[in-house]
């Protein structure tokens, strides 16, 4: 296995190798200093400031030529201009395609120089984490704090494009007006004046996907698809967009997205009447808690036996699924004739048992085209957020009742007898049209390899560095010894188990999954107490609070697009997500019932913030932690998907049966009760963000 330095220089330029930043020379000083302070030869205030100095200067030297490059390119569009002006009094047709080409010419030159900071942007954040690793030092919270906002520091230089927007814009504007003036037949048309279209140039759309990438800037999709953790190796070698378009069918996506949704319905679509099913069954309607629940504690067995399944087979374990749910969902129904609350329990058990999520996630990972993988992750995450809006809306239109062959059906009943019929359907259509991708090629494959420049440069257009390398730097993965750039296997192979996973969570990764357990134990607190809550304080019947939920998931996709499309361009996630946690602390906080009577707008208005804080955090968190993760979490059974999931799963679980429990000290004491632990959560997990706040960058 090609060791990370090994590769950073593989895909370096070689005219310009003497201006990136000498990773090997920092590492071998790494190496050094760990050997200094264990024979107790160099203190800690020395290293921290030799290294400082070291890493300042390698910044400065890339930063530098950096800038001379980008006045190269400046000069070679302003003589580009004067012949553009030419052209303009002077038209000639033929002379349009070689100015064209010029342009081009200089957009494949910036392209390069692109490059060239994301190779050196992956190179500095591997040794902030080296360092960290070997001397046992906070380096990078120390280093970035002290360098990030300095007027004299160019830590920035490194990953925000300076002056890189000026050369686009020139670029574009040009190339635009050289083809208006191509189409107009040589009558020269201002670009100012006609209606904005974007300009169609495979040079210009690779820049700016560049410069998003450089930027870790997002649009609503890149934003949306991270909600859904599916990301890929660190530094892995290209494949051949053949091999993908080989193992992707789209009718089998379809039937993933298709899967995620009906699973979200059939989560939400029971939560409105749990309470009135538990009391016609004989229990308490806190119970409802436990009954929501039961599918979330199977979902914590069945996510990591699903994730290894997923390993041979895509189409088997979700046959398996759909089976497992029919079923559960007949029980789920006939309990109300059985008259039985353990057949009611049992039932939403086997839905639990039935969750292919992990499958779903791994499918689009592995089976869908990269350029196209962040749409289909999106498709993940808006097909979660429409079955979780679509559940509730469809339990408040079952409000009938009526008995065929003594069988009833009723708004208890209908949830799941509706959901019975639906995974039966899609039993039937997955059979049909599922297709297995083909497994036969190897995963590591890795082609031959030019050290030429446009070699280099191809490799890293195809495979963008920084947006797997910067978000998944792994510690364990560079190995120490300077006399080889060889690591051994076993470092780079995926965790073999929940343990080897746990021990590869640095405290930023702890700290991001803590976030994770406590925005889905707010919101589960919210969503599964709403109908108890709700007809104690407000008589709401099922249909007011079928409509209140589904509300809820509808902001779901509104929000996102705000905060992918604008707010995540404008702040830094770091930024947004200690700013959505406070939100979610203030939407807990006004949600008790303290002193003056307990209001329709007080809970509406307060759950509201809650609910829309937490999704907000969610999207901003799973984009922090797949930042922060190990890249050996990106593949296997044990991965940072099956992490995330079990966080989630398990704070619903936790979450649903503290209704239970506080259901026995009454009702008029559930809300409460129920919010304090939400409270102290939401209050650890802002101060641990604070704690880690300089790492997450």
């Amino acid at each position: 296995m090609v060791a990370f330095g090994k590769k950073l220089k593989e895909r370096q330029i070689q005219e310009w190798q003497g201006y990136y930043i000498n990773y090997k020379l920092m590492k071998k000083r790494v190496k050094q200093y760990a050997q200094q302070i264990q024979l107790e030869t160099l203190d800690r205030r020395h290293v921290l400031k030799d290294f400082s100095r070291m890493l300042d200067n390698q910044i400065e030297k890339t930063v530098l030529f950096l800038l001379e490059q980008q006045g190269f390119l400046a000069s070679r569009i302003a003589k580009l201009g004067e012949e553009h002006e030419i052209i303009q009094r002077e038209p000639r047709l033929s002379r349009i395609a070689e100015l064209r080409e010029a342009y081009r010419a200089v957009g494949l030159e910036l392209l390069k120089l692109l490059f060239f900071v994301e190779v050196n942007a992956v190179g500095l954040l591997k040794i902030l984490k080296k360092f960290e690793k070997r001397l046992g030092y906070k380096f990078t919270d120390y280093y970035v704090k002290t360098r990030a906002n300095h007027p004299y520091s160019q830590l920035q230089q490194v990953f925000k494009h300076v002056g890189v927007g000026a050369v686009v814009g020139a670029l574009s504007r040009n190339l635009h007006e050289l083809q208006k003036y191509e189409e107009s037949q040589g009558s020269f048309v201002s670009i100012y004046d006609q209606p904005t279209l974007p300009l169609q140039d495979p040079v210009i759309d690779s820049i700016r996907t560049a410069v998003d990438r450089l930027t870790n800037s997002t649009n609503f999709l890149n934003y949306l698809g991270k909600h859904a953790l599916i990301v890929d190796e660190e530094l892995s070698a290209p494949v051949d967009e053949h091999v993908d378009d080989q193992k992707y069918h789209f009718m089998s996506l379809s039937l993933n997205l298709a899967n995620t949704f009906l699973y979200m319905v059939n989560t939400y679509i029971i939560v409105p009447t749990a309470d009135d099913y538990s009391m016609s069954l004989g229990a308490a309607p806190t119970v409802c808690g436990i009954v929501i629940g039961s599918m979330a504690v199977a979902q914590v067995f069945s996510s990591v036996y699903f994730s290894a399944w997923s390993n041979k087979s895509y189409f088997r374990p979700l046959v398996f699924s759909s089976i497992v749910l029919f079923l559960g969902n007949a029980m789920y129904a006939m309990a109300y004739d059985l008259n039985s609350i353990w057949v009611l329990l049992f039932g939403r058990l086997l839905c639990g048992f039935g969750s292919a999520r992990a499958v779903n996630r791994r499918y689009i990972s592995d089976c869908v085209p990269t350029k196209i993988r962040m749409q289909a992750s999106a498709g993940f995450v808006s097909a979660s957020a429409l079955g979780m809006a679509c559940g509730p809306a469809l339990a408040g239109l079952l409000q009938t009742e009526f008995r065929v062959f003594n069988i009833t059906f009723n708004q208890d009943t209908l949830p799941g007898w509706v959901m019975t019929i639906a995974w039966l359907l899609y039993l039937a259509w997955l059979s049909i049209t599922f297709k297995e991708p083909s497994r036969g090629i190897e995963e590591n494959h890795i082609p031959h390899q030019s050290n030429t420049e446009n070699s280099a440069l191809e490799k890293g257009l195809r495979h963008p560095l920084l947006i797997s390398s910067e978000n998944k730097v792994d510690e364990d993965a560079d190995q120490d010894n300077d006399d080889s750039e060889e690591a051994p296997k076993e470092s780079r192979q995926p965790a073999n188990s929940i343990g080897a996973a746990y021990r590869l969570l640095t405290p930023s990764v702890k700290v991001q999954l803590l976030i994770y357990f406590m925005l889905k134990y707010a919101m589960e607190i919210l969503l599964s107490e709403s109908s108890v809550v709700t007809t104690y304080y407000f008589n709401w019947t099922t249909s007011t609070v079928s409509v209140f939920l589904a509300c809820l998931g509808l902001t779901v996709l509104p929000v996102n697009i705000v905060v992918g499309s604008y707010i995540s361009n404008m702040f830094e996630d770091r930024q947004i997500l200690i700013a959505s946690e406070i939100m979610v602390f203030v939407g807990i906080l006004f949600s008790f019932h303290v002193i003056f009577p307990y209001s329709e707008p007080q809970y509406v208005c307060s759950g509201l913030l809650m609910f829309v804080s937490a999704e907000v955090l969610e999207g901003v968190n799973l984009s922090l932690l797949s930042r922060v993760m190990s890249s050996r979490l990106s593949r296997g059974t044990y991965n940072g998907g099956l992490l995330s999931t079990e966080a989630g799963t398990l704070a619903r679980v936790i979450a649903d049966g503290t209704i239970t429990l506080a259901g026995y000290v009454g009702v008029s004491r559930l809300l409460n009760i129920t919010l304090i632990p939400s409270f102290l959560i939401c209050a650890i997990s802002i101060i641990a963000t604070c704690y880690t706040y300089n790492s997450l960058y």
